[in-house]
C-alpha cells in the first residue's frame, strides 16, 4: 500500500511480503489485523527482525559499475583529528583521521550543503558548522539534527603509505544518503479505521518518528495527520524564504511516502483524543483507532487583541500560502510586523528590499533581549535600521483602521499613526493542544503538554499495561523493566509528544523541565520517541541549537540561556563579527556567534560531551583576544 495524502477512502490492500508461516500466529497481529513483523518467535523468544533479515528498500549505492577509485593523499598528510576535503575527480569526500584510523563520506551537509571540513570533529563525529547536525565518521549516520539525511560513507584502504577512497559516483553527486526502511506488511483484513502508530501533526517531529520506526524495521500501519494541505516541509523558510512554493520546500517528495508507506491524512484536524478506548476522533467525525500515539502539534501563532484585528490584510503566518500572500502584498507597499520575534525579524528583513516602507513595533527596548542580551539587541537592531527598517519600541497596537474594508492605518499606543497595507503579527505563538484538555493527558498551566524520563504506570517492555503483548514493544523483561526511560511519553502509557507543544527534562539544565521551539529540537523529539514507542528506553543527549537568518547573515545559538545573569563578547559588535557567551554564576549556558563559525558547534560538542565551560576561562580567552582560536576549549570545564 502507498500513502495517502486525503481523507481515507476504502482501498484495495495488497501483500507486499510473503510472510513466512512460523510469524503467521494470532498473537502476532496488531490490533488492526496486519502482521507486526517487529516482533516473531525463535525458540520461544520474541526479539526485533534486523534490517538484514527484513524486506527493506535496497542500497542505491552498489552497483558496481558505478564506483571510482582514486589516491587522494599520503598517509602521513593527516594528524590525528584533522579532516581535509578531497576531489576523486567525479566528485569529492571528506577524509577524516581520528585515533590512528582513516574514514571517508560524503563533504557536505545533507541539510543546507554546509562544508563539514569547516566544522567540528570530536568524538567519532563530525558537528555541522552552520546548523549543528551530526554524523557519525564511521556510518556516516546522521546523529543529531537537523535535516533527514545521512552522509555516504566511502571506502578507504592504504596501500603503500598512500590513501585511497572508493566511492559511489552517485553518493559523490548526491553527498546525501536516505537510511534503508521497511515498508508496510498488510493482510486482507486491513482496516482503514485503525492503525498502530498514529501521529498527530505532520512537522519535523511527526516526520522523523516516522522515518526512524521504519529505519528500525517496523512494518505495521503509521497515519501521519494534518490540518495543513500540504506534505511536510520546511517551516523555518516560511519567514527566511517567503516566495517559496509548497513542492520547493517540501521535506520528502510525494513518491518517498508511498515507497515506504506513510500515511499522510491531509486537511484533517484531530478535535479530541479517548485515551481509554485509544480512539482520536477528527473535527469531521471520522473516528480512528489506534496503538500507538505521538501528538506533535507544534504551536499556532498568537492574535492580536485590539480593534481591526479580524480585517483583511492582516497576517499571522502558518503557512506557505500566508507568506506568498505576503510578499505579493507587500511589494513596494507599506507594511507594519508587530512583534519582534524571531518570525516577526525575519519576515521585516526579507520585505525591506521588496517593500515602500518596513515598521516594526515592539514591547521591549530592544529585539531580542531576553534571549541575545541587551548588547547583542541593540547591535541586530542598528543592522536593521541600516538597511531602511523603522522601529518602534516599548509601545503596543492599539487599533488597525480600515478603509473600504482593507487595512489602512495601524495606531500605537504612543499615539503613533502608521500607514499600513499589510500588517504582519509575530507577538509569540501557543501550544496548540486545546483539543487534549479532557482527555487526561497532563498539560502545564501554559497548555504544554508534560512529557517525563518515566512515565508512572508505564507497561513493561513486552507487553501494554494492563494487557498482553504489544506489537510494538520487544522482548519480556524482567518485572523492574517498566523502570527503564520512556523519554517523550506522556502520563498515559503509549501516549508520546514531541516538538514545540511539549515541555521535557533537558539535561543540559540538569532535567529541568522546559520548551525549546528549536526546529532541530523538534527532530530530536521525534527520533526519540519512536525509539521509546519501541521501548529502546533512549534518552534525549542533545544541546538545544538554532539559527536566524536576516540580510544574509546568520546568527547561530546552542544550549539554553534562560535567566541568564552575564554575557561575555569576544569580537567587534558594530562589525557583526563576535561571539556571545551567556552565563549563570560561573558557569557557560550557551553561546551565540555571526561571522565567527564554527564556534557555536564548537562550544555545542564540549556542552553535549557533558563538561562544563566556565565563565573564567571564557574571560581569559576575551582578555586575550584569541580571535577565531577555539584552542582553549581543549581540556578546559569539568
Amino acid at each position: 500500500m502507498g500513502g495517502c495524502f486525503s481523507k481515507p477512502k476504502p482501498v484495495e490492500v495488497k501483500i507486499e511480503v510473503v510472510i513466512p508461516e512460523k510469524e503467521r500466529s494470532k498473537e502476532e497481529m496488531s490490533p488492526n489485523g496486519k502482521a507486526s513483523p517487529l516482533i516473531y518467535k525463535v525458540n520461544g523468544t520474541a526479539r526485533h527482525y534486523h534490517l538484514e533479515e527484513h524486506p527493506i528498500a535496497s542500497n542505491p549505492y552498489h552497483n558496481p559499475k558505478d564506483m571510482v577509485e582514486a589516491s587522494v593523499c599520503h598517509v602521513k598528510d593527516l594528524e590525528n583529528g584533522q579532516m581535509r576535503e578531497v576531489d576523486l575527480g567525479c566528485g569529492k569526500a571528506l577524509l577524516i583521521k581520528e585515533s590512528g584510523e582513516f574514514h571517508a563520506v560524503g563533504h557536505k551537509c545533507p541539510h543546507y550543503g554546509a562544508p563539514l571540513v569547516k566544522g567540528v570533529l570530536s568524538r567519532g563525529r563530525v558537528r555541522c558548522p552552520w546548523h549543528g547536525a551530526c554524523f557519525n565518521i564511521g556510518t556516516g549516520d546522521i546523529e543529531d539534527f537537523p535535516g533527514l539525511d545521512s552522509l555516504p560513507r566511502f571506502q578507504v584502504k592504504i596501500e603503500k603509505e598512500k590513501v585511497y577512497i572508493r566511492a559511489s559516483k552517485q553518493a559523490l553527486q548526491t553527498q546525501k544518503r536516505t537510511k534503508m526502511m521497511a515498508k508496510c506488511i498488510s493482510l486482507s483484513n486491513y482496516n482503514l479505521s485503525s492503525t498502530n502508530v498514529l501521529i498527530i501533526g505532520a512537522g519535523a517531529a511527526g516526520l522523523v518518528c516516522a522515518e526512524t520506526l521504519r529505519q528500525e524495521g517496523f512494518s505495521d500501519r503509521i497515519v501521519m495527520c494534518t490540518m495543513d494541505r500540504h506534505l511536510p516541509y520546511d517551516r523555518p523558510k516560511l519567514s527566511k524564504s517567503m516566495d517559496s512554493h509548497p513542492e520547493q520546500i517540501a521535506l520528502r517528495p510525494k513518491e518517498f511516502f508511498c515507497t515506504y508507506d506513510i500515511e499522510v491524512l491531509t486537511e484533517m484536524q484531530v478535535a479530541a483524543v479517548d485515551i481509554k478506548s485509544k480512539i482520536a476522533v477528527f473535527k469531521d467525525g471520522f473516528k480512528m483507532e489506534y496503538n500507538k500515539l505521538l501528538i506533535a502539534t507544534g504551536n499556532m501563532p498568537k492574535a492580536l487583541s485590539c480593534k481591526g484585528k479580524e480585517m483583511e490584510n492582516v497576517f499571522n503566518i502558518r503557512t506557505p500560502e500566508d507568506a506568498n500572500r505576503v510578499v505579493k502584498l507587500a511589494t513596494s507597499k507599506n507594511v507594519v510586523i508587530v512583534g519582534a520575534s524571531f518570525l516577526g525579524m525575519e519576515v521585516a528583513a526579507y520585505l525591506a528590499e521588496r517593500a515602500h516602507s518596513v515598521s516594526l513595533v515592539e514591547l521591549e527596548e530592544v529585539p531580542f533581549k531576553k534571549f541575545f542580551g541587551e548588547r547583542v539587541g541593540r547591535a541586530v537592531m542598528k543592522m536593521f535600521e541600516s538597511n531602511r527598517v523603522k522601529f518602534y519600541m516599548q509601545t503596543e497596537v492599539s487599533e488597525l483602521r480600515e478603509q473600504e474594508g482593507k487595512l489602512k492605518e495601524v495606531v500605537l499606543k504612543s499615539g503613533k499613526v502608521l500607514r499600513a497595507d499589510v500588517c504582519v503579527v509575530g507577538v509569540g505563538a501557543v501550544p496548540a493542544t486545546g483539543f487534549l484538555k479532557q482527555s487526561g493527558i497532563n498539560i502545564d498551566s501554559k497548555g504544554f503538554i508534560v512529557v517525563n524520563k518515566v512515565s508512572p504506570g508505564a507497561a513493561p517492555v513486552g507487553g501494554r499495561a494492563g494487557g498482553t503483548g504489544s506489537p510494538l514493544l520487544t522482548e519480556e523483561l524482567p518485572g523492574d523493566s517498566k523502570l527503564l526511560p520512556q523519554m517523550m511519553q506522556t502520563n498515559i502509557p503509549g501516549v508520546f509528544a514531541a516538538g514545540d507543544a511539549v515541555t521535557f527534562p533537558l539535561a543540559l539544565r540538569n532535567n529541568k523541565k522546559v520548551n525549546v521551539p528549536h526546529w532541530q529540537m523538534a527532530h530530536m523529539h521525534g527520533r526519540i520517541a519512536a525509539l521509546n514507542m519501541l521501548a529502546h528506553g533512549t534518552e534525549i543527549n542533545t544541546v538545544p541549537y538554532l539559527w536566524t537568518a536576516m540580510f544574509g547573515k546568520s546568527i547561530r545559538y546552542a544550549g539554553h540561556a534562560e535567566g541568564f545573569d552575564d554575557v561575555v563578547i569576544q569580537g567587534d559588535l558594530d562589525e557583526l563579527k563576535f561571539v556571545a557567551f551567556y552565563t549563570k554564576s560561573d558557569e557557560v549556558v550557551a553561546v551565540a556567534s555571526m561571522n565567527y563559525d564554527p564556534i557555536v558547534s564548537k562550544v555545542a560538542e564540549v556542552l553535549a560531551a557533558g563538561r562544563t565551560i566556565r565563565k573564567r576561562d571564557v574571560e581569559l580567552f576575551v582578555r586575550h583576544g584569541k580571535t577565531g582560536d577555539m584552542s582553549w576549549l581543549t581540556g578546559k570545564g569539568s
